[in-house]
């Protein structure tokens, strides 16, 4: 089995204790469990804890071996794995991540001979890494026939191509060969090239060194807002200004096997589990500390598995004058957010806006963060400040307006919420999101019915299976006095949606006025075991306590049966 096969980092330490670990010695079992269930939460720190102790009960134990591998890995420490991978080989253990961590340790000291013959050996990481690999450590060799020789051999595989030439065209551009390199970036050898981001970032500075800085130019502007991309915004400015861009994209060998490592990760992030895709960005932070590229992923990663401390330690190590400073700052404050600290993430984007203050992207951003916390006011004028630095709207503008028009919308301003939301639909029509919120806000405010009513069609055509969009189009079909056609849509919602307080609610209400009057109580209680809102949840109970037709009437509300002549 080749790494990229295997499923996850989880399932290679959720193994049998009783086959694997020796149950008589007492606290060897309580840490090895400890280690496992840290392993399974992606608790790094804590399982190389737990598993270290276990080892010195049983040291040559390969599952405990490899969970503190693992686990030292996963937390950034690839290092302090080494002497387990070591210890893995010595017992006889057939471990492809033991010898991804010795083949790493091999290239991190530019002991290209062994990383080779580990290679050519038992050892193999993998196809496409295991290629590309003894490529780049032939070129640390000196042997650049041999090393593009093997980067031809890589793109002759099946479902290797992009990666063999795109490798072929760094390692002759880190040698000088720029018009070679253009050839391949450019198509022109074997094809148009995949534009992924570091392809072209490698293109632009292969263009910038072979003095057409108005084709760089040209490439950035086809492919990237740069008024969204801070990156792509700077190099732009230097290219404007006549700069010739170094190409340090890849400066040496140890770069590309670095390169090698995050592309395995980039292609993986999404496809597999993050803790498998982790391994492989953190070794590529091991060979190359500094690359943003792979900090922010490996951030990323981080984050999706809700290590936020460790995500933020590892966007720290970005330095202010980097170009990538803008977007880890933006990702630490997201970690922050989601860790509960919500206070200090405002603060984090605050500052980062008041010394970027031509940044859209930092303005939308903490517009986000502040709607998400109920501060509406705040968050309009972050709104308001970035669609003042884009200038005309253009249509990927579609979502500033639809988000500052949700914060108009809560704080009552109804009839500019309207102009944003269709705003937003201008710029981006059939926009299922926004088709939904302004039919919805028209529904609730019992206006517009007809039109609210074409909107959510229209949207729930667009994502048939969302259950909210779908709630919505029951709702707008009770307000209109369809009572009998809003069944089935408010009941297929409360299946999608089933522990949502709103959904129930409304189901709830449907079964009162189709006279099921039983299990609209039922479905009430329900809505009430799902943690409602307080206003919500007191209007429920008057409903259990009077019925529906009492609290119409206590509110001064339309009978539902005359609400179509709400238009």
């Amino acid at each position: 089995m080749t790494m990229i096969r295997r499923l996850s980092v989880a399932t290679a330490l959720m193994l049998s204790v009783a086959a694997t670990v020796p149950v008589q010695a007492d606290g060897l079992v309580g840490a090895y469990l400890a280690g496992r269930h840290a392993s399974a939460i992606a608790d790094y720190p804590q399982a190389a804890s737990y598993f270290t102790k276990a080892l010195v009960r049983d040291p040559n134990n390969p599952i405990l071996l490899e969970g503190a591998l693992l686990a030292h890995v996963g937390q950034g420490k690839l290092a302090q794995a080494v002497p387990f991978a070591r210890q893995l080989r010595a017992v006889g253990t057939v471990s492809e991540f033991a010898d991804l961590v010795l083949l790493a340790d091999a290239l991190k000291r530019k002991d290209y001979d062994l990383a080779l013959a580990d290679l050519a050996g038992d050892h193999s990481v993998g196809p496409l890494a295991d290629g590309l690999v003894a490529a780049w450590a032939n070129l640390g060799q000196g042997k650049m026939s041999e090393a593009i020789a093997k980067f031809d051999a890589t793109a002759q595989l099946s479902g290797l191509t992009a990666f063999g030439l795109f490798h072929k065209g760094l390692a002759m551009a880190s040698v000088g060969d720029f018009e070679g390199a253009d050839a391949i970036f450019s198509g022109r050898e074997a094809g148009p090239q995949p534009l992924t981001r570091r392809g072209v970032v490698a293109h632009v500075e292969v263009l910038s060194q072979l003095e057409r800085n108005a084709d760089a130019i040209e490439l950035i502007d086809k492919t990237y807002d740069t008024e969204l991309d801070t990156g792509f915004k700077a190099l732009r400015a230097r290219l404007v200004a006549g700069e010739v861009l170094p190409f340090d994209l890849i400066r040496d060998p140890a770069d590309g096997e670095a390169e090698v490592f995050l592309d395995l990760a980039l292609a993986l992030n999404g496809d597999a589990e993050d803790s498998l895709t982790l391994v492989y960005a953190r070794v590529a932070q091991f060979l190359r500390p500094e690359d943003a590229d792979t900090i922010l992923l490996t951030s990323d990663l981080l984050a999706a598995q809700q290590q936020y401390d460790l995500a933020g330690q590892v966007l720290a190590t970005i330095p202010q004058d980097d170009a990538a400073f803008v977007p880890a700052e933006l990702g630490r404050a997201d970690a922050l957010a989601k860790s509960g600290k919500t206070d200090a993430a405002v603060e984090v984007l605050q500052q980062l806006a008041k010394n970027n203050p031509d940044a859209p992207t930092i303005q939308v951003t903490l517009g986000d963060m502040l709607r998400r916390d109920e501060h509406y006011e705040p968050a309009i004028a972050a709104y308001d400040q970035a669609l003042a630095l884009l200038g005309a709207a253009k249509p990927n503008h579609w979502v500033i307006y639809y988000t500052r028009g949700i914060a108009h919308e809560r704080l009552g301003h109804m009839d500019v919420a309207e102009s944003d939301m269709r705003k937003a639909l201008e710029l981006n029509p059939d926009r299922p999101e926004v088709l939904n919120y302004l039919g919805y806000a028209f529904v609730d405010a019992n206006r517009n019915l007809d039109e609210a009513l074409s909107m959510i069609e229209r949207a729930v055509a667009a994502r048939p299976d969302d259950g909210y969009i779908i709630d919505s189009l029951g709702w707008a079909l009770y307000r209109m006095g369809r009572f009998d056609e809003a069944l089935e849509p408010m009941e297929r919602a409360a299946e999608i949606e089933a522990v949502d307080p709103i959904v129930n609610d409304h189901l709830g209400d449907v079964y009162w006025v189709v006279g099921r009057q039983r299990e609209a109580a039922f479905q009430w209680r329900r809505a009430l075991s799902f943690g409602p809102e307080a206003e919500d949840e007191a209007r429920i109970k008057r409903k259990l306590a009077v019925g529906l037709d009492i609290v119409l009437q206590e509110e001064g509300a339309t009978p539902p049966a005359v609400a179509a002549d709400g238009n």
